[in-house]
C-alpha cells in the first residue's frame, strides 16, 4: 500500500467524528442549507448556519470547523466569510473553501482569490472550479464542471502547494492531494449529480471530517469516501433523484467504521 493511503485510517476518521461530534459552521448558499445541515446531523456532526457579518468571525472562533461556500454569495455574506476565514486563522480552526462556479462570474471569482490567500485547510470543488482558482482555466458551466478531475491533477497540487494546505477535486473519481500525496476516491453514483445540494453537502462534511481527525489530507479523504458509499448504498433502493435524496441521508447516517475501511480508496 503507497504512502497516499496509509496515512489515511478510515476506520479511526468515522469512530473520531461519532465520538467528537464536531460543530461546523457553515456560511453556505441559500439553494442547499437544509440539505446540508442535515447531512451534517446523518454523520453525526452538528450544524451552525450563522452568516451574519456582526456574528460569523465570533462564531468561527468556537466551532470545531467552518465550511465557505460562495454558491449565492451577495455582500453582505462576503464579509461575513472574510471575517470568519480571518477569525478561523487566528483561532487555529480549520475552514473549508467551496468555490462553487467561480471562473465566469467576476465577483465570486475575487471573492475567492481573496479567501484562498487567507489558506483555508481544504479546497473542494468540480475540475473546472479548481482549475479557474488555480488560474488554469475559466471555470466551467455555471456549477457544472467541463472537465474531468484528471484535468485539474496539476493545477490542483499547484493550489494546494500555494495554500498550504489540501485540495480535493470532484468528479466521477474524486482526486484529493496536499501537493505531495495524492489520493483517488470511486465509487458514489449519478444520481449525486441530479441531487441539488450534494457536493455543497460534501464540503461540510469535509470540514466536520477534518475537525474530529485533524488532518486535512485524511478528512477530505474520508468524506469523499463517506459520501460515495453512501450514495451506492442509496443508488441500488431509490426509483429516482427525489427518493436517492432520502436514502441518501439514511445511508449516510448507516456508514459505520468497518464500512467505511471497505471503501474505494487508492493511490492517484
Amino acid at each position: 500500500m503507497s504512502d497516499a493511503v496509509e496515512v489515511v485510517d478510515l476506520r479511526a476518521a468515522r469512530t473520531a467524528l461519532r465520538e467528537n461530534a464536531p460543530l461546523v459552521h457553515c456560511l453556505t448558499n441559500t439553494v442547499v442549507q437544509t440539505l446540508t445541515a442535515n447531512a451534517l446531523l446523518a454523520v453525526g456532526a452538528a450544524p451552525a448556519m450563522v452568516d451574519a457579518p456582526q456574528e460569523a468571525g465570533d462564531f468561527a472562533a468556537v466551532a470545531s470547523a467552518v465550511l465557505i461556500n460562495v454558491g449565492t454569495v451577495h455582500e453582505r455574506t462576503a464579509e461575513a466569510m472574510r471575517l470568519a476565514a480571518r477569525s478561523a486563522g487566528a483561532a487555529g480552526t480549520p475552514w473549508v473553501l467551496d468555490p462553487v462556479a467561480v471562473g465566469p462570474l467576476a465577483y465570486r471569482t475575487a471573492l475567492a482569490g481573496e479567501l484562498v490567500g487567507l489558506a483555508p485547510a481544504v479546497v473542494r470543488g468540480n475540475a473546472s472550479e479548481v482549475m479557474a482558482l488555480a488560474g488554469a482555466g475559466a471555470g466551467g458551466r455555471g456549477v457544472d464542471s467541463t472537465a474531468g478531475a484528471d484535468d485539474a491533477g496539476s493545477a490542483a497540487a499547484g493550489l494546494a502547494a500555494r495554500t498550504g494546505g489540501v485540495v480535493a477535486v470532484s468528479g466521477e473519481v474524486d482526486l484529493i492531494t496536499d501537493g505531495t500525496r495524492t489520493v483517488r476516491v470511486g465509487g458514489g453514483s449519478a444520481l449525486l449529480t441530479r441531487t441539488t445540494g450534494a457536493g455543497c453537502a460534501l464540503g461540510a462534511l469535509v470540514a466536520a471530517y477534518v475537525a474530529a481527525t485533524g488532518d486535512p489530507l485524511a478528512g477530505a479523504v474520508a468524506a469523499h469516501a463517506h459520501v460515495a458509499l453512501a450514495a451506492e448504498r442509496a443508488a441500488a433502493t431509490a426509483a429516482g433523484p427525489g427518493t436517492f435524496a432520502a436514502a441518501w441521508l439514511d445511508a449516510l447516517d448507516a456508514v459505520g467504521p468497518d464500512d467505511l475501511a471497505r471503501a474505494d480508496v487508492r493511490p492517484a
